[in-house]
């Protein structure tokens, strides 16, 4: 497959038609797939905020006076209380803050940014990502990945995952096929959403660049069963339990 940067694309601003602007720039074929930052996105459905619009309640007041605590630092409140306004529901409190976000993406706080947000003091991620992509989808014709970068347990570093997706099932189904050797796979979902993010993540980049979207040529999901089951529910999910059961000494 090919990937390559959409190049050219201005400073996005709040209500812009970001389907226009990406499809001005780009000649798309049925089978590309158009990998979008959710930072542009929320910029163009007006999703920055200031810190000043959450004044601190009780809850964050503590969860920022314990973190400055841990870290040698003081916190802001405010942006404890941010957290705690875009979350359904908070996992940890420390040593950082980790959230479930209304559409059940689980990340360390609920996704907001700091950086590259020209026009306040945070920038919170889109309130449907789904919707979202939806919307590009519809409007570009071609299937469409929301992106955002998250942390991973286990290691360092951050990569590129999917928050929201049209077009394309999120997964590719492997149960049921067989490997070389003709045993049959019982266990094996591929999140093909998150690696085509993470691929358009390496051009698209984390600091100045100024390149948001990328798009994915000669890519085929290939003749598999798709899901759209990517964020785990509670009953499921044995880590979220085990972090609810969890305490910071």
């Amino acid at each position: 497959m090919h990937v390559s940067a959409v190049e050219g694309l201005p400073e996005i601003r709040p209500g812009d038609d970001l389907a226009g602007l990406l499809g001005d720039r780009l000649s798309l074929t049925p089978d590309d797939v158009v990998c979008v930052a959710s930072t542009v996105v929320s910029k163009a459905e007006d999703r920055q905020a200031e810190l000043s619009a959450f004044p601190a309640g009780e809850r964050a007041e503590e969860i920022a006076r314990r973190a400055g605590e841990l870290a040698g630092e003081q916190k802001d409140p405010r942006f404890a209380q941010a957290v705690l306004e875009e979350s359904e529901e908070l996992l940890l409190s420390h040593p950082f803050m980790l959230s479930v976000t209304r559409f059940g993406h689980v990340t360390v706080n609920a996704g907001i940014d700091r950086s590259n947000v020209p026009g306040g003091d945070l920038l919170l991620l889109p309130e449907d990502p789904t919707a979202s992509a939806r919307h590009l989808h519809q409007q570009l014709g071609v299937p469409v990945i929301v992106t955002d970068t998250s942390g991973r347990p286990f290691r360092y570093g951050q990569r590129g995952v999917a928050v929201g997706w049209a077009g394309l099932p999120a997964a590719r189904d492997w149960r049921g096929e067989h490997d070389r050797e003709g045993r049959e796979l019982t266990a094996t979902v591929q999140a093909v959403v998150d690696e085509l993010a993470a691929a358009a993540n390496l051009l698209t980049g984390e600091g100045a660049g100024g390149t948001p979207a990328a798009v994915v040529r000669d890519w085929s999901f290939g003749d598999h069963n798709g899901s759209d089951d990517l964020f785990r529910t509670e009953e499921d999910d044995i880590v979220r339990a085990a972090l609810q059961e969890y305490t910071v000494r």
